[in-house]
């Protein structure tokens, strides 16, 4: 297998309601989770360099189900946003299970990709998502989205503090944006390294 993914490839797999009908993991496997308005679809489009693959949505929290894309090999898996109060209690009851119905399958998680906007400290269930990838042992990075709406020296603030509030390493934290492209390569490089 060479050593880059050919992202031109990319396309839409399947949706998924229920965890119990995916398939087995048959290739390596990309996780991305994050809440609803974390900007996860654009950070995927931008990954893919398609601009509609993964719909963007105008209404947080439209991902109700787990939607998987391939691109060379490599499965890509955009999960429920978690965390948006205008659904009802029991829908966002439902995307919890899923999302820990899913972590808890047996799947190749090679990597999770976990999204957390810069431009905030990471919310309650920001820290909980955290704290599941470390106690579960995932391999994970923070993906912090949104780098573009700041300074250069207020992102570098910005990731100092959220990477202390996470307790993550520094070198697990990459400051990205859907909109310049900042990132991009660093979060590909890390695909790269724990799928092939």
């Amino acid at each position: 297998m060479a050593d880059t993914i050919n992202y031109q490839l990319a396309h839409f797999v399947a949706s998924y309601g229920a965890v119990s009908q995916i398939p087995p993991s048959t290739c390596p496997e990309v996780s991305f989770v994050g809440r609803s308005n974390v900007g996860k679809s654009s950070i995927m489009n931008k990954l893919f360099g398609r601009k509609g693959l993964v719909k963007v949505s105008s209404t947080p929290g439209k991902t109700a189900n787990i939607n998987f894309f391939e691109a060379d090999g490599v499965h890509f898996i955009d999960l429920p946003g978690y965390g948006f109060a205008r659904r009802s209690k029991a829908e966002r009851e439902r995307w919890a299970r899923l999302i820990g119905d899913f972590f808890e399958s047996e799947r190749s998680f090679n990597l999770v990709v976990s999204l957390v906007d810069i431009r905030h400290d990471p919310s309650a269930l920001d820290h909980q998502m955290i704290e599941y990838l470390q106690e579960g042992g995932f391999t994970f990075v923070v993906a912090l989205t949104k780098a573009d709406k700041l300074s250069r020296g207020k992102r570098a603030q910005q990731a100092a503090a959220i990477k202390r509030q996470l307790n993550v390493p520094a070198e697990d934290i990459i400051v990205t944006s859907a909109e310049d492209g900042t990132g991009i390569a660093d979060l590909k490089g890390v695909i790269v390294e724990r799928c092939l």
